[in-house]
């Protein structure tokens, strides 16, 4: 397994807000379970981290970083 932050320089959408804005596992299939760190916490799951980068990568304003 490997653990990463998803880090956004630039909030956008006015939801999230900026840093470390949620965390994560991208499990050994590729699979990735990820956690909000917002108001309203919530837990997601996506079939990769190329899913993660497409949806809420922003134009680069944020970044997926492994730990």
């Amino acid at each position: 397994m490997k653990l990463f932050e998803l880090r956004r320089e630039e909030d956008i959408t006015g939801v999230s807000g900026t840093g470390t804005v949620a965390g994560g596992v991208i499990w050994p299939d590729g699979r990735v379970a990820m956690r909000w760190f917002t108001d309203i916490n919530s837990t997601v799951l996506y079939d990769n981290i190329e899913a993660v980068n497409h949806i809420h990568g922003h134009d680069g304003r944020t970044k997926v970083v492994l730990l």
